[in-house]
């Protein structure tokens, strides 16, 4: 809060005209206007009409008819902060913007002194009329310190008691959240029984995960599969631990000398594993998964995808420790260096995520994946952007034997001693991992319908004989794949 209020102080004297606050939380937005007004007037305009010092002076004033009123009378102008909020409802009113344009004007040319405008929404949509005259300041996120501050307020106001240790359990469960959402969780839990103990956590983290969601932009994923669940990759499982044994001693291997581990990217075949190991990394580091929704950052007006982008990184830093996936990385950045509107903001968006993933020391672990990194940036292959680049190829011989095992085994356990998986690798040669578990459900779903007691190696060969492989599929393509992953040096997740 201490950051955003000196700059919100020196945009204020260096007569910045429009500034654009981007916060959820507007009963802190207001507390932070007031605080840097320093004694100036404010006028306020929302759907509920026209505040001056936040007393109601006009109700559900039309916001043109309120800005032409202050034009009009520029002396009521002088010393003041006008602010505004509802932004959905004139973001598209042209005249509306026109007269906001010609309010910014004067401020530049310094016919209104110490007047400024100020947005508070928790959008980003800034008409490109504007874009000249405006600055964003985007709200900070709850230290560490601040929540387990909200949750002692709260128990003290609610008169519960909770020791220490849990305060500071739950602070770090509510790492990246407002102090609004905080205390709705904390009261939520508190109406089921009048205390909130550790029976509390699943609901807690339910409520959390659709807090994240409600961003549009990242997704909290349910931790299921483990390092267990991936046939082969011994390469690559083998590297992650070793990040895995830095991650949780951060601390002690920063003393060491030893650099925040940055990420890794995965490319290779689909259907081979990349996004299980994603999966399987945020289990094994014991930190919530995140996954990017790239497509979600475009966004329609003026700054609006680099503030998306921005909210997403701020938001995934907040919640860290944590594990950030990125799916698909060749299709978020498709086009970049390109020429047009579409191309440029991808451009600009590239440049963002790649000076984080080039600064960043929060311990925000990338994990991203690519199916064809033909089309992917050169920029992002370059050494130090990740801390590795694996490629994914088919499962050998004793990696599909593995794959057979972990399907037959979640599935039909008792029936897996007699299953010959020799024979079943033997005759999938090509197959990637999804290929192997749909002819093992395939193999179950046809043993069932038959009335059958148990699977056989027959059954699942009758279902591998009714499944196209993957590389009988895409066999040109994946050759090429290869040959490129060889050529750039990448390491191979299985040797």
């Amino acid at each position: 809060m201490k950051h955003i209020k000196e700059q919100f102080i020196r945009y204020m004297d260096a007569g910045f005209p429009i500034i654009y606050l981007n916060t959820y939380e507007e009963d802190k937005a207001d507390a932070l206007i007031r605080s840097v007004a320093g004694g100036r007037k404010i006028e306020e305009w929302n759907v509920r009409g026209y505040f001056e010092n936040q007393v109601l002076m006009q109700a559900e004033a039309p916001l043109e008819d309120i800005l032409r009123t202050l034009i009009d009378d520029p002396l009521s102008l002088q010393r003041s902060v006008l602010v505004l909020k509802d932004v959905p409802l004139f973001k598209d009113q042209m005249t509306v913007i026109e007269l906001l344009k010609y309010l910014a004007r004067r401020i530049s040319n310094g016919s209104l002194p110490d007047f400024n405008i100020v947005i508070v929404s928790s959008e980003v949509c800034i008409p490109g009329e504007l874009d000249p005259f405006l600055t964003i300041l985007h709200d900070e996120y709850l230290t560490v310190s601040d929540i387990r501050g909200v949750i002692e307020q709260f128990c003290h106001d609610q008169e519960v008691d909770m020791l220490p240790e849990f305060i500071r359990e739950l602070a770090q469960m509510f790492k990246g959240l407002s102090e609004y959402e905080i205390n709705t969780i904390l009261a939520l839990a508190l109406s089921d029984d009048g205390e909130i103990t550790r029976s509390d956590l699943s609901l807690i983290l339910e409520q959390k995960k659709q807090v994240v969601q409600k961003s549009g932009i990242l997704e909290m994923i349910p931790l299921k599969e483990g390092m267990d669940d991936i046939g082969g990759l011994e390469s690559l499982k083998q590297w992650l631990q070793r990040k895995e044994k830095i991650f949780r001693n951060m601390e002690a291997a920063a003393a060491f000398g030893v650099d925040m581990p940055k990420g890794v990217l995965i490319a290779g075949m689909p259907g081979c594993g990349k996004s299980l190991n994603a999966k399987a990394a945020a289990k094994l580091f014991g930190v919530p998964l995140l996954r990017l929704d790239m497509g979600r950052l475009m966004g329609k007006y003026v700054g609006e995808s680099e503030a998306n982008m921005r909210k997403a990184i701020g938001l995934a830093e907040a919640i860290a420790p944590c594990v950030l996936w990125i799916d698909e990385l060749e299709k978020a950045f498709a086009g970049v260096g390109g020429s047009g509107g579409a191309a440029d903001v991808t451009t600009r968006l590239f440049g963002t995520f790649l000076t984080w993933l080039q600064e960043k020391d929060s311990q925000a672990f990338v994990v991203a994946t690519a199916n064809n990194i033909a089309s992917m940036p050169p920029e992002l292959l370059r050494k130090g952007r990740f801390d590795e680049i694996f490629y994914v190829a088919l499962p050998n011989k004793e990696e599909r034997k593995k794959i057979f095992s972990i399907h037959i085994g979640k599935r039909r356990p008792d029936d897996l001693e007699g299953i010959d998986l020799d024979r079943l690798a033997a005759r999938t040669d090509g197959y990637s991992g999804a290929d192997i578990e749909g002819v093992v459900k395939d193999s179950i779903e046809a043993a069932f319908a038959k009335g059958e007691d148990a699977i056989t190696t027959d059954g699942i060969l009758e279902a591998v004989s009714q499944t196209h492989s993957l590389k009988e599929i895409m066999k040109d393509s994946l050759q090429k794949m290869e040959s490129l992953y060889k050529q750039r040096k990448f390491k191979n997740a299985s040797a």
